[in-house]
C-alpha cells in the first residue's frame, strides 16, 4: 500500500529537508518540535524495524535549542539547520554515547571525539536524533542472512517480512520508515546502494575521498566511503555540501572543494549511457521498471548503450577487501570475540580473510590501476551511466541471501568497478516489484562528479512521482 505525502496529515514523517526547513524559517514548527517528533518517530516506528542501536535524546535536545536560539536571531547556517538525523553506528560520538560498530561485544565501546561526518553536520546545524543499527561490523566477517546485527534484523518499511539491504540496514530502514529526515551509512561494496535500492529512498555514494571518514571504523581503508540517505536526490546533495571537503586528519580526503548549486545545472541535453547488459538476470519487474525510467531519460537526454571493459572487477573488489578487513581487525580477531558476535555463521569469517594471500592483494592493486584507468576513460564521456539499483527486490527476512539470490544469473559488476574506482552513484526509486517492494535505478558518474549524476536523478524524480510515494507505517 501507498500514498502521497500530500494525502497525509502527517507533516514532518516523509518531509523532505527543504520541506522541513521552510517549516522552520516560517515559523511552521521549530527544532526542538522537530527533534522532540523524531526522537518519538524513533522510539515507535524505528524500534518497531530494529532500526535503532541508541536514542540520542538529551543530545538533541540540546542541539535542537541551539539551533532554535541561532534561527531566531536571524543567524541561518544554510538547509540543514535544526533539520534531525540519524547516523550509523559505526561513526563515533562523544559524551558518553555508545558506538557500538553493529558488534555484541562492543555494546559498551565509547570514544571522546566525534567523527569528523558528525563534527560536520554539527556545524552545518543538523541535529543527531539517533545512531542507527548496522550489519555487525559493516559485514566485516562476512553475513549471509540478515539478522547478523544484536538488534534484530531490519525490517522493511514497504513489507516487515523483508530485509532493508546492508549494510547500512538501519539507516535505510529509518528513514524510509519517516523515523528521520535523513541518515548518514557507510559504502564499501553496496552497503549505500543496496538499502537506498531495497528501501525505496534515495542514497548517495559520493567519489571516494570526498567525505572525511576520521572516526569511522574501518573495514577496508581504500574502499570505504560515507553517504547520505535521504528522500529525494537534491536531499542527498544537500546533505553532502555539509559533509564534504578536505580533513588534514584523513590523508585520503579530497582537496578538491565541493560545492551543491542545483540551481546551475541544466535540466536537460544529458549524455547518459546504458550498460548493454544491464537487465540480465534481473527480475521481470526491475527490468520493467528499468525500461520505463529509460523512456523518460530519453526525454532529457540521449541514451548509449555501453559495456564496461571485460575486466575481473568482483574478484578484484573480493581480494582488495578481504586484505584490508583481515588488517583492520587484526586485534580483534586475536582478541577472540569473534565467537561473540550475533550471527553463528560469521564466527570464522576474519580468521578466512587473514589468510588472503599477499600476491593476490598485490595483484588485485596492480589490476585495480588499470580498472581505475580504465573506467575514467569510459564515464567521463557521459553525464550518468545508469542500470538497475539492484537486480532482485528485497530478500524475504528467514532467507539466507544465498538461496534468494541465486535466482539472478550474475552478480552485476558495476557495484565492484565504482567502488574500485572511487566512482560517486546515486540510487532513486523507480516503481516497485515482487511482494509490493521497490525497485531502484542508480546513476553512476566518472570521479569528483556528483552534481552531474545528481542533476540527472533530480530531473528525472521531477518528471516521476516514485519519490512522493511511502509505506503506510
Amino acid at each position: 500500500m501507498t500514498t502521497t505525502a500530500s494525502e497525509t496529515e502527517d507533516r514532518f514523517a516523509f518531509a523532505t529537508i527543504r520541506e522541513l526547513g521552510a517549516m522552520l524559517r516560517s515559523g511552521a514548527t521549530t527544532p526542538t518540535a522537530l527533534a522532540d517528533y523524531f526522537c518519538n518517530r524513533l522510539e515507535t516506528v524505528g524500534r518497531q524495524h530494529n532500526a535503532v542501536v541508541t536514542i540520542t535524546r538529551e543530545r538533541a535536545c540540546a542541539e535542537a535549542q541551539i539551533a532554535e536560539r541561532e534561527l531566531a536571531a536571524g543567524q541561518d547556517r544554510g538547509p540543514l539547520h535544526g533539520i534531525p538525523y540519524g547516523a550509523k553506528d559505526l561513526l563515533a560520538t562523544a559524551g558518553g554515547i555508545p558506538t557500538t560498530w553493529g558488534a555484541a561485544p562492543l555494546r559498551d565501546q565509547q570514544f571522546d571525539r566525534d567523527a569528523a561526518a558528525i563534527e560536520r553536520l554539527r556545524a552545518a546545524g543538523a541535529v543527531l536524533v539517533g545512531k542507527l543499527a548496522m550489519i555487525e561490523l559493516a559485514g566485516g566477517f562476512g553475513y549471509n542472512q540478515p539478522d547478523a546485527s544484536f538488534t534484530g534484523p531490519c525490517r522493511n518499511p514497504w513489507n516487515r517480512d523483508a530485509w532493508t539491504g546492508g549494510s547500512s540496514s538501519g539507516s535505510g530502514a529509518a528513514v524510509a520508515a519517516g523515523a528521520v529526515p535523513f541518515a548518514i551509512g557507510s559504502e564499501t561494496w553496496g552497503s549505500i546502494m543496496s538499502p537506498a535500492g531495497y528501501c525505496g529512498i534515495a542514497g548517495l555514494r559520493p567519489t571516494y575521498g570526498r567525505v572525511s571518514r576520521r572516526g569511522a571504523m574501518a573495514l577496508c581503508y581504500t574502499l570505504d566511503k560515507l553517504g547520505p540517505l535521504c528522500r529525494t536526490a537534491d536531499d542527498c546533495g544537500l546533505v553532502l555540501a555539509a559533509l564534504a571537503g578536505y580533513d588534514p586528519e584523513d590523508d585520503t580526503s579530497l582537496r578538491t572543494p565541493y560545492m551543491y548549486t542545483p540551481e546551475h545545472d541544466r535540466t536537460h541535453n544529458f549524455r547518459v549511457a546504458v550498460l548493454a547488459d544491464a537487465t540480465d538476470g534481473t527480475q521481470p519487474a526491475v527490468a520493467a521498471n528499468f525500461a520505463a525510467a529509460l523512456n523518460v531519460l530519453r526525454e532529457i537526454g540521449t541514451i548509449e548503450e555501453i559495456s564496461l571493459p571485460d575486466l575481473p572487477y568482483n574478484a578484484v573488489a573480493e581480494t582488495i577487501l578481504r586484505g584490508e578487513a583481515a588488517s583492520a581487525f587484526d586485534s580483534f580477531i586475536a582478541s577472540g570475540k569473534a565467537h561473540e558476535l550475533t550471527a553463528a555463521a560469521d564466527y570464522g569469517g576474519g580468521y578466512a580473510y587473514a589468510v588472503t594471500l599477499a600476491k593476490d592483494y598485490v595483484n588485485a592493486l596492480r589490476l585495480r590501476r588499470l580498472i581505475v584507468r580504465e573506467c575514467n576513460t569510459l564515464f567521463t564521456q557521459y553525464d550518468a551511466v545508469v542500470c538497475p539499483t539492484m537486480g532482485v527486490v528485497a530478500s524475504p527476512l528467514g532467507m539466507k541471501f544465498s538461496d534468494y539470490f541465486q535466482t539472478t544469473v550474475r552478480r552485476s559488476p558495476i557495484g565492484a568497478a565504482g567502488n574500485i574506482a572511487g566512482l560517486p552513484s546515486v540510487s532513486v526509486l523507480n516503481g516497485f516489484g515482487e511482494r509490493g517492494l521497490p525497485t531502484g535505478i542508480q546513476f553512476v558518474g566518472v570521479a569528483g562528479a556528483e552534481n552531474r549524476i545528481l542533476a540527472v536523478a533530480r530531473t528525472y524524480q521531477s518528471r516521476t512521482e516514485w519519490h512522493t510515494k511511502y509505506p503506510a507505517v
